[in-house]
């Protein structure tokens, strides 16, 4: 399957190359039955994984989500958690939108708010919608191009709304330096040249040169419109107004909220979403295990996380057929890695990094998300299922485990024989990745080099670790973090991770601070291609590169054994967000 191929063959473009195995990805069916396009699932171990469970148009009912970890941001232009876009598709609608299909087939952007899939001319540089009839806000008000418009213009006002991806900046900006609509002195705030709406049905995007990657951009929240009216800024998060089927109440910061549904959202209008439930809860709770009690239980429905249950649930379900056949455990294109910080000093010399990724043992950093569970041993930064990846290992970490006397040498070649002293930074809110860092801590010691823990609140991620200034004056040199693919190409995966341009003083994902010219150019030489193959293998040599300059230990290809309600029905794995879809979930009973 080609994602974009599909979406550009009219107007002869190539497409995104297909994926070449179950990794993170997409949902159910359409916005009936959910049992289109995979077929019906009785439940069974992992049967989620490539159908549909449960299949039902049944409406009504609650559905439960609780978490370990609140929402980074209910705002469309800011929120980045995997599970956060997972929630968007109940609350925003995009010009297009992936599908709910089990599979591969949940990778083929379709038409959302636009009537289909856009015009593209100019060589693949001009992208023309056209958007359906009788969309709207929450509050009756009819959507149009130009509220899409401002939408994408919020991506721009970083100092108001930081920390959400910026694909849209780079594809958009073009050197207009746009400040965002906050700071806009165009009477209507619209200053943006680059985009254009000759009437409310109408929107124009004029692209610098052909960037085969601008859907995928356009699909993420910042694609949603917004209200202009009703955009506070800042404080827009914890009242966005929805577009799609759900609507957002009650909102407190690290307890939860509700979605009910939004009385102005037409079921004609949108075939990619069921919107079955009455009502969903999202609890935040700070107490894993008795989460995953909860869930076994049947008092709530599902982990909004979707990280896995604690080891102490993994035992009780693997040796309960009943248990395991309620979950799922689909491979991601999600790597849970350890970044190296080239900033923090002895991380500036290559050896020293080395030394780090020589001593880590493998098979305990698999051992703390789960075991076998939890996925398979990492040997590069790109997982098998993105194209452009290949076995490279250049570390030998197929095998497992710490190469103690390479360490060792590494250690005296950065002039650090008798070792040194650093920080692991790890997310208090997810204890694998607690258990990750002890792992690590434990290894380094054998080869002298001594490693403190740093735990913090994962919803702060943005402002700790994600702020260089606080990486450096915390000697944080290491951190224990995982990383999705935010669309299912080599760029999608690796760019936001190694593409120097991309460093930020908060929201920050290249925790490397890696900026090399060379890795830079091959990522824009992929982005200027129309040919898959051509823009995968640009991949290639960057992740080679990569793993050559000893920039993360990549650690595990991720698999979470996730636990569901029996009750619930459309249950798959959607591809794109390597987790559960939540908007294609029902109740069978009702409740």
């Amino acid at each position: 399957m080609t994602t974009r191929k599909k979406a550009l063959a009219a107007v002869g473009l190539v497409g995104a190359l297909a994926l070449t195995a179950a990794c993170s990805g997409s949902k159910g069916s359409g916005g009936s039955s959910g049992g289109s396009g995979g077929g019906g699932g009785t439940h069974a171990f992992n049967a989620a994984a490539t159908s549909i469970v449960n299949p039902s148009t049944k409406k009504g009912g609650t559905l439960k989500f609780w978490s370990t970890q609140d929402v980074d941001s209910l705002d469309p232009a800011i929120g980045y958690y995997a599970f956060v876009w997972d929630l968007q598709r109940l609350y925003t609608r995009t010009l297009v939108n992936y599908p709910s299909k089990p599979g591969k087939a949940g990778l083929d952007l379709q038409p959302d708010l636009a009537e289909a899939m856009p015009t593209i001319t100019d060589g693949g540089k001009t992208y023309t919608f056209k958007l359906k009839s009788g969309i709207k806000f929450e509050d009756g008000t009819p959507i149009t191009s130009k509220d899409i418009k401002y939408g994408i213009e919020r991506v721009f006002a970083q100092d108001v709304l930081p920390n959400g991806p910026i694909y849209l900046i780079d594809d958009l900006d073009q050197g207009q330096k746009y400040p965002g609509p906050y700071k806009d002195k165009d009477k209507d705030k619209l200053g943006l040249k680059s985009v254009q709406t000759p009437d409310d049905s109408t929107i124009v995007f004029k692209l610098a040169q052909a960037n085969s990657d601008f859907l995928y951009h356009l699909a993420m929240g910042g694609g949603a419109p917004v209200e202009k009216s009703k955009d506070d800024g800042a404080s827009y998060a914890k009242h966005p107004v929805s577009s799609g089927p759900y609507k957002v109440e009650n909102y407190v910061a690290n307890k939860g909220f509700d979605m009910v549904r939004n009385p102005n959202w037409d079921a004609s209008t949108d075939k990619l979403r069921s919107a079955l439930p009455d009502k969903i809860t999202f609890t935040v709770t700070s107490n894993a295990d008795d989460l995953d009690s909860r869930l076994l239980a049947g008092s709530i429905d599902i982990d909004a996380g979707q990280r896995g249950v604690q080891t102490a649930a993994q035992g009780k379900i693997l040796t309960h057929p009943d248990l395991k056949a309620n979950t799922v455990d689909a491979p991601a294109a999600t790597i849970r890695y350890i970044s190296i910080q080239t900033k923090v000093a002895p991380f500036d010399n290559i050896n020293c990094r080395k030394a780090v990724v020589y001593a880590i043992n493998g098979t305990d950093q698999q051992t703390a998300r789960g075991g076998q569970w939890a996925g398979q041993l990492a040997t590069n930064m790109l997982p098998p299922s993105i194209p452009g990846s290949d076995k490279y290992d250049p570390y030998s970490l197929a095998a497992g485990k710490p190469d103690v006397a390479k360490a060792k040498a590494a250690l005296a070649a950065c002039g650090k024989p008798n070792g040194f002293s650093t920080t692991i930074a790890a997310r208090s809110t997810s204890p694998k990745d607690v258990k990750q860092a002890v792992a690590a801590q434990a290894a380094l010691k054998t080869v002298g080099i001594n490693a403190s823990v740093f735990q913090y609140d994962g919803s702060q991620s943005a402002s700790t670790v994600g702020a260089p200034d606080f990486m450096h004056s915390h000697n944080i040199g290491l951190n224990v973090f995982g990383w999705g693919s935010d669309y299912p190409t080599g760029s999608g995966f690796l760019r936001v991770l190694v593409d120097g341009r991309l460093i930020l003083k908060s929201g920050n994902n290249n925790y490397s601070e890696i900026n090399d010219p060379e890795i830079n150019g091959w990522i824009d030489d992929a982005a200027k291609s129309t040919d898959p193959a051509e823009a995968a293998a640009a991949y290639t040599k960057i992740n080679h590169k990569v793993m050559d300059q000893a920039l993360y230990f990549p650690g595990v290809v991720e698999q979470s054994l996730n636990y569901f309600n029996p009750r619930l029905t459309n249950v798959m794995f959607s591809q794109e967000l390597g987790m559960i879809d939540f908007s294609a979930l029902g109740l069978s009973d009702g409740k």
